[in-house]
């Protein structure tokens, strides 16, 4: 299988790195007219980090809102908003936030120089042009945005990405002190997003040695964190997120994503808390780590919400079905080549019915 996917070509790591910014965006801005347009999750409103952005007369700052999952109808809206401020592109679109805002910048900075809906390239290599230049900057681990070639949206029809060479980031920068005040709760479902999404690399159909090697050490790292409660912690969650993405980047991820995509389709379920829900009920596909991600959440005092399914229509359960079965890659990548003849649609509602 030959693959030549792009990798973010440029990185900076370390704490303080955040305040570089400004150096980094300094090569970008080559015209008197240029500017930025720095896209923040509103969480952010009146702190530190707002003071700290490096702010130029001209730029833009967008507040984003991540209460929900990104939808493409959000993307199309702020990609609307950043054409209306000048008759220029911007010099660089700039993402700060978790998963879900890198996911956003990724896709206004695709749509900013590719004509439609973000909805019409949901799917594999559909963008034709590059993206605006790029930057992510991650306030929680373990999503893997920050390196990945897909931004995930929900559009009208399903949850999927847009998966392009094009929406890899130009440029990275992983500062461990943005993360360090996460709350908790938030903390440990990122996370288990990288520790899940290892399990189902590391146990699919499509390993090979250069998933493996960032795999394995994400996974080491994740149990770090997680288990031993070791110093450093950002720093290792961070990198255990970096090495993560990287490792799905040649493989592909499996069973528990694409259930909890169907989740988050129709019930709006966040995608790390989803992955969790979906993961727990997955012992006859992933046995050890499943067990070993139960005593991740005894061990960080995690309850994890019940009987989320118990209440939804036919209808719903159908949706949620035909979401996940849709996901092709995903279930070959969990069960072969022969993945229809073992994931029914009976045998997915079976699944859902016991979140």
């Amino acid at each position: 299988m030959f693959k030549n996917f792009r990798t973010v070509p440029n990185i900076v790591f370390g704490k303080g790195s955040f305040h570089h910014l400004d150096y980094l965006l300094d090569s970008q801005r080559t015209y008197i007219d240029s500017w930025a347009a720095f896209l923040v999750d509103d969480v952010f409103v009146s702190t530190d980090l707002e003071r700290w952005i490096p702010f130029h007369a001209k730029d833009m700052l967008i507040w984003v809102n991540v209460d929900n999952e990104p939808k493409t109808t959000y993307v199309d809206q702020l990609t609307l908003e950043v054409h209306k401020h000048s008759r220029n592109l911007p010099c660089a679109v700039v993402g700060i936030g978790g998963g879900s805002t890198m996911d956003i910048a990724k896709a206004v900075s695709l749509m900013l120089t590719n004509p439609g809906n973000s909805h019409d390239y949901q799917g594999w290599d559909l963008i034709k042009n590059h993206a605006v230049y790029h930057i992510g900057i991650p306030t929680l681990s373990g999503t893997g945005a920050e390196v990945s070639r897909t931004t995930v949206l929900t559009g009208p029809e399903r949850k999927l990405g847009i998966n392009s060479d094009y929406t890899v980031f130009d440029q990275i920068v992983l500062d461990p002190d943005l993360i360090k005040d996460a709350p908790a709760l938030q903390r440990f479902y990122t996370g288990m997003d990288c520790y899940i999404h290892c399990i189902e690399s590391l146990q699919g159909t499509y390993i090979n040695t250069f998933s493996r090697t960032y795999g394995e050490k994400a996974l080491e790292l994740c149990r770090d964190v997680f288990l031993h409660d070791e110093p450093d912690s950002e720093d290792k969650l961070m990198m255990a997120s970096y090495f993560g993405g990287m490792s799905i980047a040649y493989s592909q991820v499996g069973a528990c994503h694409a259930l909890s995509y169907g989740l988050s389709y129709v019930l709006g379920t966040r995608h790390g808390i989803g992955c969790c829900i979906a993961f727990d009920c997955l012992e006859e596909f992933y046995p050890e780590g499943v067990q070993e991600f139960r005593e991740m959440m005894k061990q960080n005092y995690i309850e994890l919400p019940r009987n989320v399914t118990e209440n939804i229509s036919e209808s719903m359960l159908d949706r949620m079905v035909t979401v996940a079965l849709g996901l092709d890659p995903l279930w070959e990548n969990c069960l072969g080549k022969n993945w229809k003849e073992i994931m029914t649609p009976e045998k997915a509602r079976s699944l859902f019915l016991r979140m």
